[in-house]
């Protein structure tokens, strides 16, 4: 395999200038540069990436935590970001902290061990877990989630939005009990989508009763379990907003389990879907991310801290949310909740 000193020697040029028409990091003659790109060609000479990586202090290399690799949105994420990633000229480094702060802690310990040259994180913290300054000395992005106090770009949609979308779709349809299934309260996602929803019933005077609200920590089985317990009583809510699409799959599940009829005997409308939702009968309606764009977004912002093209010290985007109405809703006059 041909060596940087051999092009110099077949171009009878010294390595320095080989270097400078490599990188065109300085002037050459016209004559000069003809002679090395002919050496180039004729010893087929590649450069080495790990070495030219080092000499630019870069590892060419971008880390994605996401939370739960499990749950199929974030398979959606992956595959954008491994596409987006290869775009820029980085390689991926995959990890997931399975929604567990501690697990996350150990991520963040291995990514600067790995020496990536940025990262893309989905965190998994309550705030007050996250210093200030947490991801100093690495160039970072959130994704989908925002630390509130914290210094880093964010990507995310309007949880509010997201949130009151369906409230206010459920509220049209004359619903008055509406229930919801959250996330972990500590995080932006849920906290926002639950405002949301509050706000959307509060500016028609309502409220949500108490026993309505519960957590199915964004899992399929906690979201079963809580719905079985919510639906099997006596007040039971006639329409439940669940928080995202993992969790609405299991909220489905419990109303089939409880011979109940959706959307006859209770409406559901979510935050998001997933991979194979589309074959669930009734279809759901939800409100969506566009994933590949936000994806995309969080990558780009990412790559431009990491080659120093920005100055600002904080960028937020914010994508919204649209309203897909499937089958899964139905006017309260025919609910027989």
């Amino acid at each position: 395999m041909a060596t940087i000193k051999d092009v110099a020697r077949r171009a009878g040029v010294s390595t320095a200038t080989v270097s400078a028409v490599m990188n065109d990091s300085a002037f050459v003659s016209p004559e000069l540069r003809a002679r090395v790109v002919s050496a180039i060609r004729e010893l087929r000479y590649e450069p080495s990436l790990a070495a030219r990586n080092l000499r630019r202090n870069r590892t060419q290399l971008i880390a994605l935590a996401v939370a739960d690799l499990s749950n199929p949105f974030y398979a959606r994420i992956v595959w954008s970001a491994e596409a987006a990633v290869a775009a820029w000229g980085y390689s991926l480094v995959l990890f997931n902290s399975d929604e567990k702060p501690d697990t996350e802690r150990r991520i963040l310990s291995r990514i600067r061990t790995l020496g990536c040259d940025g990262m893309v994180l989905v965190p998994v913290g309550a705030a007050n877990q996250y210093q200030p300054h947490e991801f100093d000395g690495i160039a970072t992005v959130l994704l989908g989630r925002s630390i509130e106090g914290n210094s880093a770009d964010t990507v995310t949609i309007d949880n509010r939005e997201a949130g009151r979308q369906a409230a206010d779709y459920l509220l049209d349809l004359g619903h008055r009990r509406i229930g919801s299934i959250t996330g972990p309260m500590q995080l932006s996602t849920s906290k926002g989508r639950l405002d949301g929803m509050i706000e959307a019933m509060a500016a028609r005077g309502l409220a949500p009763q108490p026993g309505h609200i519960r957590s199915g920590e964004f899992r399929e089985e906690a979201a079963y379990s809580v719905a079985r317990d919510m639906m099997g009583s006596p007040d039971r809510p006639t329409a439940i907003y669940v928080a995202n699409g993992v969790m609405a799959i299991g909220v489905m599940r419990a109303v089939a389990d409880l011979g109940l009829r959706c959307p006859q005997d209770i409406s559901i409308a979510s935050t998001d879907t997933v991979a194979g939702a589309g074959g669930l009968k009734p279809r759901l309606t939800r409100t969506e991310h566009p994933i590949a764009d936000m994806t995309n977004e969080a990558l780009r912002l990412l790559v431009d801290r990491i080659e120093e093209r920005v100055s600002e010290p904080v960028r937020s985007i914010v994508f919204q949310p649209a309203l897909i109405v499937g089958e899964s809703c139905m006017p309260l006059r025919e609910n027989a909740g």
